[in-house]
């Protein structure tokens, strides 16, 4: 703008042909450099940037899908669920049993105060072992097909038609079975007690299944001390059948020894005849002395001399046959003194067999009463109990439990779709 009044003036200037005073032209350059710079603004005080206003919120269509998701995948299952629950569902009564494995055995040192708190319980190690097995075979195949042969479970968890979830739905198999009694029956085990909790949709059923559990559990811990009473008595009872077959063998070869030689014990025999000989040479002795005293004070045609002579003759006779006697044959041919030998073996024979015997037959005494020390048997604290009001389901429980996990999943998944958006 300011240009074009310089022209124009300059125009002006030329077509008027007149000069201009420096005055005027120098006025004139201070009105056009005014207009060219523009008006200072006023000075005002620091201030925050202004931020740009938002937008009023409006509802998308993703805020839609996700509230019909979480009508559907929870609001929905949780109205059907407690529907079920609380329309459907049957009523179940439960009974309860409580044991533990009890031993007779008491603690080796009288004096340890656990110890003997342990036998007061009646748990020991072979008590803890014992409950182990237990509670495997509560939750095992042949439990089931034990209790089902007595009780007809299929029958009795099929009493509530209209309660699929609850009910037993199953078809002949063990297995289908086994899982419908896992969710029956529960095992608890703490400290050598074991718990049990059984459902049923009548009362008497579920203690009538509870008292079967009892009882072939008794059977199995009978079972249990039979086994360990015929381990402990196995050695015991085989040392006891070779002695006593030692035993009857020496006896039969003392048997045959006598039929053989005639003879009941030849030992016998040989100490009577010892004993003719030490009686004879006793006799010959007297006699010595006898004769002795009457060559020193009778006459040498003393008859008396004569008559003592002949007797000592006599004796010293007699003697020599019964020495005679001691290798002379016996009825079988053999020499006295060997049929003896061979009977004192047989005798030695015979007595050791003996003493085997008593002692093996007083270690297997010893080894039947240890084990029947040591029998286990089932100790109920709590009996099978016979319920009044039918506590389960647990509807409040499943419910909330229920809701939990569908809120859970529903955020979840809604987290996991605005991730995969933000990505894009």
């Amino acid at each position: 703008m300011g240009e074009k009044q310089r022209k124009g003036a300059k125009v002006k200037e030329g077509q008027s042909g007149k000069p201009v005073p420096g005055n005027v032209q120098k006025r004139r350059e201070m009105k056009l450099a005014a207009q060219k710079t523009p008006a200072a603004a006023p000075a005002q005080p620091d201030s925050p940037p202004i931020q740009p206003t938002a937008r009023r919120a409006r509802l998308h269509r993703r805020h839609f899908v996700i509230l019909f998701s979480f009508v559907l995948g929870v609001i929905l299952p949780i109205a059907v669920s407690a529907w079920y629950l609380w329309a459907r569902a049957s009523d179940q009564y439960a009974s309860y049993l409580g044991f533990s494995v009890r031993s007779e055995t008491s603690p080796i040192a009288s004096g340890e105060v656990l110890g003997g708190l342990t036998s007061l319980a009646g748990i020991t190690d072979n008590s803890g072992s014992d409950t182990d097995i237990l509670y495997k075979f509560i939750q095992s195949h042949d439990l089931v097909a034990r209790v089902d042969k007595k009780l007809d479970l299929r029958q009795i968890w099929s009493k509530a038609p209209d309660d699929p979830v609850f009910s037993y739905t199953g078809g002949e198999s063990l297995e289908d079975l086994l899982e419908e009694w896992e969710r029956k029956v529960r095992v608890y085990c703490d400290n050598g007690m074991l718990d049990l909790r059984v459902l049923a949709f009548d009362p008497r059923d579920a203690q009538a299944i509870t008292q079967a559990i009892y009882d072939e559990s008794t059977l199995l811990v009978n079972e249990l001390n039979d086994v360990a009473r015929e381990d402990a008595l196995r050695y015991a009872r085989i040392d006891l059948e070779e002695a006593l077959e030692r035993l009857k063998t020496a006896r039969q070869a003392v048997t045959t020894f006598r039929n053989r030689h005639q003879m009941v014990d030849p030992t016998a025999d040989v100490q009577s005849q010892v004993g003719v000989v030490t009686s004879l040479q006793q006799q010959l002795a007297e006699a010595l002395v006898q004769i002795g005293l009457l060559q020193a004070n009778a006459q040498p045609t003393d008859p008396r001399i004569e008559q003592t002579q002949l007797r000592i003759d006599v004796i010293r006779e007699q003697i020599g046959a019964e020495r005679q006697k001691f290798g002379s044959e016996t009825a079988t041919g053999e020499a006295l003194s060997d049929v003896v030998g061979q009977y004192e073996s047989l005798a030695v024979d015979r007595e050791f067999a003996e003493s085997t015997y008593t002692a093996a037959l007083a270690a297997y005494d010893t080894a039947r009463a240890e084990a029947s020390r040591q029998s286990r048997y089932l100790a109920a604290y709590v009996k099978p109990t016979l319920a009044q009001d039918a506590k389960y389901p647990e509807r409040a429980k499943l419910l909330l439990i229920l809701s939990g996990f569908l809120l859970v999943l529903w955020v979840i998944a809604v987290l996991v779709f605005y991730s995969l958006r933000d990505r894009r």
